[in-house]
C-alpha cells in the first residue's frame, strides 16, 4: 500500500530522474565514446543505449565506440557483434568500433577499459538512466580524470491517449471510466517500476560503496 500511495506522487519519477542527471554533464569533447551494454540483444536497454550512441557520435564524428559488453567476438551471433551491426545501422563506420568484451559487472568494464584509454583521455558514458550514477563514479575510481555523461532517456509520446469509455461499447455495467485517466492507465504503473529501479541501485551504489569500488 504504501508503494501504491507514493506511486501516486512524483516522487519515483524524481527519484529515477536523478540517478540518472546527478552526474550526467558534458564538459569535455570525448575522445572515446563508451556503451555500457545491458540485456541481451535486441533488448529495450541495448537498442535505447545504441541509438544515444549514434546521437552522440553525430556530435562527436571523430570519437572512437567502445562497446564494453561481455561476449564471444569471433561469434557473429554475440551480443556484443549485434550491438556492433546497430550501431553500423546506425551509419557509425566499422573502423570506429572497439570492444571491451571480458567485465562482467561496472566496475571491472572501467577497469578494463584502462588497457583501450588512458586515464587523462576525455570519454563520454552512455549507459541507462539508473545505472548512470554508479558508472559514473566507477570510472572516476579507477582513475579516469575526465568522465562526461550521457542518459539513455526514454521520450514521453507527444499524442493524446485519452478516450471515452462509453463510445468503445462493451460491457455497461458500471465500473469507473478510465479513458481520461492517464495517471492509473499509465502513471501509477511507471511509478512503480521507478521505484523497484531507483530501490534496487540504491542497494547496487551501497554494496559498491562498501566494496570500494566507487
Amino acid at each position: 500500500m504504501i508503494c501504491i500511495v507514493l506511486a501516486l506522487t512524483s516522487a519515483p519519477y524524481r527519484g529515477y530522474h536523478w540517478l540518472g542527471t546527478s552526474q550526467s554533464k558534458i564538459n569535455q569533447k570525448p575522445q572515446y565514446i563508451i556503451l555500457l551494454g545491458g540485456g541481451g540483444m535486441p533488448s529495450q536497454s541495448n537498442l535505447m543505449r545504441s541509438w544515444y550512441t549514434a546521437v552522440a557520435v553525430k556530435s562527436f564524428p571523430e570519437a572512437k565506440v567502445v562497446i564494453a559488453m561481455p561476449g564471444e567476438l569471433e561469434d557473429s551471433m554475440s551480443t556484443p557483434q549485434k550491438m556492433k551491426a546497430e550501431l553500423e545501422v546506425r551509419a557509425i563506420a566499422e573502423d570506429q568500433i572497439l570492444f571491451e568484451a571480458r567485465g562482467t559487472n561496472t566496475s571491472s568494464q572501467a577497469l578494463n577499459c584502462a588497457g583501450i584509454i588512458s586515464y587523462q583521455t576525455p570519454i563520454l558514458l552512455i549507459t541507462s538512466l539508473e545505472h548512470m550514477r554508479r558508472a559514473v563514479f566507477c570510472f572516476r575510481k579507477v582513475g579516469y580524470e575526465k568522465v562526461n555523461a550521457l542518459p539513455a532517456f526514454e521520450n514521453v509520446a507527444e499524442a493524446d491517449f485519452a478516450f471515452n469509455d462509453d463510445e468503445l461499447g462493451g460491457n455497461t455495467i458500471f465500473i469507473p471510466d478510465v479513458g481520461q485517466n492517464i495517471n492509473v492507465r499509465y502513471k501509477l504503473w511507471n511509478h512503480l517500476k521507478y521505484e523497484i529501479l531507483f530501490v534496487r541501485e540504491m542497494f547496487a551504489l551501497s554494496y559498491y560503496k562498501l566494496r570500494g569500488w566507487i
